[in-house]
């Protein structure tokens, strides 16, 4: 099972206010000891929404909303992506994080849909082309980092 873990922003996050180098090292010993379980699959922070944009559908029409953007707290600062057995498993992982903010922040846990949770809708045909998409996107990233 995946889980992405969507750590909440606040006031600090959204300002671009950036982690102290002790808040950099319990981060990364605690990304090394999600490798090393072999349960990390990718993990970011992200820019501020005062960076970002949203884009607003309605029918065919498009609207593009520059950041920043209200309610923090409502926002995502940063995720990990995981690969765990269960969601008890992926609560245990959040539970040993470092605090993010030193505040007190919410983690969010929510498990990634696979191909089997869509049922009949999603036809042989439909999961061939997912998989070759995926596959030449995985290419493409290798390539792009060398």
């Amino acid at each position: 099972m995946r889980f992405m873990i969507l750590v909440k922003a606040d006031k600090d996050t959204e300002a671009g206010v950036m982690p102290s180098e002790q808040l950099l090292t319990d981060m990364g010993r605690y990304n090394e000891e999600l490798v090393k379980a072999g349960v990390m699959l990718a993990g970011e922070g992200l820019h501020p929404s005062s960076k970002g944009a949203r884009v607003r559908f309605s029918g065919t029409k498009r609207t593009v909303i520059d950041g920043p953007f209200t309610e923090a707290k409502e926002l995502v600062a940063g995720f990990w992506l995981i690969q765990v057995r269960s969601l008890e498993e992926a609560i245990e992982w959040v539970k040993r994080c470092p605090n993010p903010t030193g505040g007190e922040p919410e983690i969010e846990i929510r498990q990634i849909f696979e191909a089997a949770d869509f049922g009949p809708e999603f036809t042989p045909e439909l999961r061939a082309q997912e998989e070759r998409q995926r596959e030449r996107a995985e290419a493409l990233n290798r390539l792009a980092r060398r």
